[in-house]
């Protein structure tokens, strides 16, 4: 599913991307499981109601998974579809790629999907994009209310209640000395064959409010419960229970951590791709196996 589709205009496919929002409140994740709610099997079940083209579209290749209870504001995906002849009736005009207007495509399968989750972009995107393996970076954030009573009850969804103090001064000092190319075993849950290697490109926090504060995490890309690996830590290092240095030696000594921040205070904001003439670079460099060296 992760190859790209064959060249358009010359009877081969179309591929298709879809940027997502959603409240990851009511969802088992976003990986479609039978029996259980989740964002991917309601995307599919709309664009198998709604196609886009002459076929219904296959498994959809999903910018990263999302953990049960985490939310996006930013997520994207990609689909192939075969073109409907321009010549032939159909219920939208189609264009010169046999691909009907994807802002009234995406009108009715908002239409077909729940409220909590919402499709706010549709576009014919080049062959060679991926939106796995073309991203160049993707960007989280993390919401804490450090206010003795808890988190306001309007942002009780998305925001953890944190019943101590926080020192923004101590989780950014800390926060430091984890940014740039690391082996973050520590802080990822292991899988075989995966590496945990990644590049930490921003981790910083502001209080944006008396009693709320914002993480901000950015990496060329994440492994298992690495976010929420991170801000768990730090966490314990602005409320004192932790000195400044203890996430920085807990990354040098590998040894897997145990404080996991829960999913709710998670949002996936955005992702970066490169230009058009740079994806298929990108891709291979992103399918590469990562070393320190």
């Amino acid at each position: 599913m992760d190859e790209p589709a064959a060249p358009d205009g010359d009877g081969g496919l179309v591929r298709v991307r879809l940027d997502l929002s959603y409240d990851g409140t009511d969802f088992k994740g976003w990986a479609k499981q039978p029996g259980l709610r989740t964002v991917q099997g309601l995307v599919e079940d709309a664009l198998a109601k709604q196609p886009p083209g002459r076929e219904v579209p296959g498994s959809v290749v999903v910018a990263g998974r999302t953990d049960t209870g985490v939310h996006a504001t930013g997520q994207v995906l990609h689909f192939d579809v075969v073109p409907t002849d321009p010549a032939a009736p159909g219920r939208l005009p189609v264009d010169e790629r046999g691909i009907p207007d994807l802002t009234r495509m995406a009108h009715r399968w908002n239409r077909i999907l729940p409220p909590d989750v919402r499709i706010t972009g549709a576009q014919v995107v080049p062959p060679e994009f991926d939106a796995r393996f073309s991203a160049l970076r993707r960007h989280y954030r993390y919401q804490v209310s450090d206010a003795p009573w808890g988190a306001d009850p309007l942002r009780r969804r998305d925001t953890l209640a944190w019943n101590r103090p926080l020192d923004v001064d101590a989780l950014n000092a800390a926060s430091r000395e984890l940014v740039g190319l690391n082996d973050f075993a520590a802080y990822c849950k292991p899988r075989e064959g995966a590496t945990t290697i990644r590049e930490l490109q921003r981790f910083t926090w502001t209080r944006v409010e008396d009693n709320l504060l914002v993480a901000d995490v950015s990496a060329d890309a994440f492994c298992h419960s690495m976010v929420r690996s991170l801000v768990g830590t730090l966490l314990m290092t602005g409320d004192g229970r932790r000195s400044d240095s203890f996430p920085a030696e807990l990354l040098a000594s590998q040894t897997r951590t145990t404080a996991v921040a829960p999913p709710h205070g998670l949002t996936l904001r955005a992702i970066d791709y490169p230009p058009n003439d740079e994806l298929a670079a990108r891709k291979n460099q992103t399918r590469a196996t990562r070393t320190l060296r």
